[in-house]
């Protein structure tokens, strides 16, 4: 396929994600079948040019690519299952958000039965699509994503990360790990902070432009962590970072201390094993079981 020909699509699953991918790909020409287990999803987009499906055979009948984008592994199954010989010598594209073995057992379902699969990780939320900032990670069939991304990159940014189908899942949930604890972390917060009277409001306008200015000092872990070199200068050690007054200052303002106490135990793990001169890195190696 080249960027001037139109590839036929198909989307399961019309949530707010799955309406997202189906709308970016009409602009450009696609066409495009939807299909949802509950009805009244698709409106808009049938106003935008696409064509919903009755039921799942037709829609898995009306595109070489079937595009999953529903609410979790079991759900892939319970929709694809009953149409595994209308899928044989088609494309599935997986978008739904699995585990990196959950990824495996669906490609090594996909080549058993005929069925050419690739699996995404999306790092992004439904308004983003489409626009800057949006990036869609894959992995998988490399000839899946050589064929497809013309229409993938309607999306958003579109890298393959390789043939192991788990790898897209795996750096999915990697990227998203440190974005629901930075959350936690500031909700912790905002509830220290609210036994003083500051609102959560004020405390998210001073907080956000500091976090801002700190994010990309994942880049200097990235740097040490791969070098192996945690005594490496520049960094804060791991006795400096003892965080005893964070967990005094949250049980004084009877907020429970278990984020803090979950980091200050990977702190103590590598003092305790002589460390302690060492830069904060190096908690990674608490981190990692093997």
């Amino acid at each position: 396929m080249t960027n001037h020909e139109p590839l036929a699509l198909t989307v399961l699953g019309l949530g707010e994600m799955g309406r997202a991918l189906a709308a970016a790909l009409l602009p450009a020409g696609h066409p495009t079948t939807v299909w949802n287990r509950s009805p009244g999803r698709a409106d808009e987009l049938i106003k935008a040019g696409a064509h919903a499906a009755t039921t799942i055979g037709e829609a898995v009948g009306a595109s070489p690519v079937v595009i999953t984008c529903l609410y979790d592994h079991a759900s892939v199954h319970d929709v694809l299952d009953p149409v595994t010989a209308d899928l044989a010598g088609r494309t599935v594209i997986n978008v739904t958000t699995t585990t990196p073995e959950q990824s495996r057992e669906l490609a090594e379902w996909a080549r058993t039965r005929g069925i050419d699969y690739l699996d995404g990780g999306i790092m992004a939320v439904p308004e983003m699509i489409s626009k800057p900032g949006s990036l869609i990670l894959y992995s998988g069939s490399a000839e899946v994503f050589d064929r497809t991304e013309p229409a993938l990159r309607l999306w958003g940014d579109s890298r393959f990360l390789g043939a192991d189908a788990g790898l897209a899942p795996l750096c999915d949930l990697a990227i998203l790990t440190p974005m629901y604890t930075m959350f936690a972390g500031f909700l912790h917060g905002a509830a220290m902070a609210a036994s003083a009277g500051v609102s959560a409001s004020d405390l998210a306008a001073m907080a956000a432009p500091f976090l801002g200015a700190v994010a990309p000092s994942v880049h200097h872990f990235a740097e040490v962590v791969d070098g192996g070199d945690y005594a490496a200068p520049g960094q804060q050690s791991l006795e400096f970072s003892d965080l005893s007054d964070f967990v005094a200052a949250s049980e004084a303002a009877d907020v429970d201390p278990i984020l803090i106490n979950a980091v200050q135990t990977l702190i103590r793990r590598q003092v305790e094993a002589g460390h302690g001169k060492d830069g904060f890195s190096r908690i990674y190696q608490s981190l990692r079981r093997s």
